[in-house]
Order: structure tokens, then sequence, then C-alpha cells
């Protein structure tokens, strides 16, 4: 090979490196990724793009907000889009009825309760008589855990309660206003209400833990079709290293959360600094064999107490809930 053949050689492989960041964003596709449209999971998209790491990693993310869960898990199903935030007992519960659908974590936060500082609540006991706002309805994974712990304490909650449902806002509301006496709210709804000096009274890790679970099992993941999956396995684990490396910069980062500051709609420095922490507790830092089997010892927990109403006809987690080419 004569020297000039050689210069091109370098000259090329030179250029091609120069090149690799804006060719390698092409490489993988596009990911398309549907968020509710002021949920926490668009704080952390949005950290991964303004910080290019979709394109670092070879494909670019386009993010597109619903109004509600239902409408969310509908674009996915109907192929609008290809990855939604969902817990995994919605996973398995699809599995068993033939749509296969898959599962990376997200996060393993899920709420608390909190109550009205003046009623005296401090522990699970105290709601004897009280009035408790419940989110999500009488199936809510998190209602079902708190009552188990209750029952381990001697407490039937639902019944020694006077309990409401509701949407997370309007609960949030009915508390400030006094009709309530505490809540079970979804973390961010929880926090913005503890910023405010409403006390936490429990969260749901802490009855999953007490029921035998680690409370750091991962509860809600990004969940994807199988047969897409498949179809171009290392964009899944590229979304992966993504997905960890914008948490690594919001759990280290106190400045990143002053830039997303607009999108957690944090009313003051206080909530803003709570909805930080609290997000940072529930980042899965593992996620192997022995956090599977914690989260199947977790279903099994939640079958026996929300029956087929709760999870279908799969007394156990169907083999495939989670993907298994996803493991840190």
């Amino acid at each position: 090979m004569d020297r000039r053949t050689t210069l091109r050689l370098a000259a090329g492989t030179a250029a091609l490196a120069l090149l690799s960041p804006a060719l390698r964003a092409a490489d993988l596709g596009v990911i398309r990724a549907g968020v509710l449209r002021f949920g926490t999971v668009s704080w952390e998209l949005d950290v991964l793009k303004h910080h290019g790491l979709d394109r670092k990693e070879g494909f670019t993310l386009d993010v597109t907000a619903f109004a509600s869960n239902d409408a969310a898990d509908v674009a996915l199903l109907g192929d609008a889009v290809d990855m939604i935030v969902e817990d995994w007992l919605w996973v398995s519960r699809q599995r068993a009825e033939g749509v296969l659908l898959s599962f990376i974590p997200y996060s393993s936060n899920v709420g608390f309760v909190v109550a009205r500082p003046e009623r005296g609540i401090r522990s699970l006991a105290d709601l004897a008589g009280k009035t408790l706002g419940v989110a999500g309805g009488a199936l809510d994974k998190g209602w079902l855990l708190v009552q188990a712990l209750a029952r381990k304490q001697g407490i039937d909650l639902a019944k020694a309660a006077k309990v409401v449902y509701g949407a997370p806002p309007l609960l949030s509301e009915k508390l400030k206003q006094g009709e309530l006496d505490a809540a079970l709210l979804y973390w961010h709804f929880a926090a913005r209400l503890e910023a405010q000096g409403y006390p936490k009274v429990i969260g749901v890790a802490e009855a999953q833990e007490a029921l035998g679970v680690p409370a750091s099992t991962p509860q809600l993941g990004y969940v994807f079709k199988e047969s897409w999956a498949k179809a171009a396995p290392e964009r899944i684990a590229a979304f992966a290293r993504a997905s960890r490396a914008a948490k690594a910069i919001m759990k280290e980062s106190d400045a990143e959360w002053e830039r997303i500051r607009p999108l957690t709609r944090a009313e003051d420095d206080a909530t803003l600094a709570m909805l930080r922490d609290r997000y940072r507790e529930g980042i899965v830092t593992s996620w192997g064999d022995a956090e599977r089997a914690a989260a199947a010892k977790l279903y099994a927990v939640l079958a026996e107490l929300g029956g087929e109403q709760l999870v279908g006809k799969s007394k156990t987690l169907v083999d495939g809930t989670f993907w298994p080419l996803v493991r840190y």
C-alpha cells in the first residue's frame, strides 16, 4: 500500500469518526415514547434529550404526551408509540391474555400516606375513625399493600377508616381543605404536600418491605411489544443505557433539577427539593435475578390480595414479563 493510499484511508477514518455521532443517531432509528402530559417520566426523558444521550447511544427519542394512562396504553397496543411506562402487573396480565409485552425498570417509587399535621396521625393505627383518601381505586396495588401491612398489625383498615377513592389532584385539594384527614397518593402528589408540612405516615415501599419484599424492587417500568424489541434488541439495550445515564445526572446534579424546574411545576424551592429527593429514592440501581425474584414474590402477594380482578387468570408472574436482555 503506497503512502497516498494510506493517507486517504487515514483521512477517511478520521472523517467517519468526526461524523459518527450524527451517523449513529440514525443507526437504531427513532424510539417513540408515550408519557403522561404532567407525569414524572417526562422529566427523565427531557434530561435524556437535553444531554443528547439518545444520539450518543445511536437512536433518536421522540416523545408524545397523553392525557391519561388509558390513552397511553391504547397508543402502545395500537402501535402509535413504541413504549410507555406501566407496571409489570399490567404487562403480566396482557401476556396471560396473549398480548406479548415486556418490561425494563423505570422506578421503585409508588406512593405514600400523608396526613393533616393537626390530626395527630403518625401510624396506621391512628387512621382508625379517620377519613382516608385513596388514589387509584380499591384495587390500587399501593392500597392493597398498605392494607396488608395494617392487617399484620391487627387493623382492618378498609373498615377502621372511612375510605374515599378519587383522583390524586382532587384528593390533594380535599386534604388541604380539611375534608380528609389523610390520603394515600402517588409519590409526586404526596411529596408536594410533604413539602408544605403534611407529615408522611407510611410509604408503600415500607409496607412492601414489611411484607418481605425489598423496598427497592421496581414496580414501574418502560413497557414495549416483545416483537418490536426482538426486531432490534440493541435498541432496547441502548435506551436502557440512556435512561440510566439520565438518572445518574438527576441523582448527582442539583443544577439539573433547577433546569427542569418548569417541568416539575414546583411552586417553591422546598417543593423542588422534596420532588428531587423522593425521585432519587426511587432510582433502581440493580436489576438481575434477585430483583426479578423479588418482583415475582410481590406479584404473588398482590395476586392473593387483589385476586383475579387485579391480576387476571394468572396467579403467578407470566414468563417473559421482564425483558431478558437488560441486566445491571
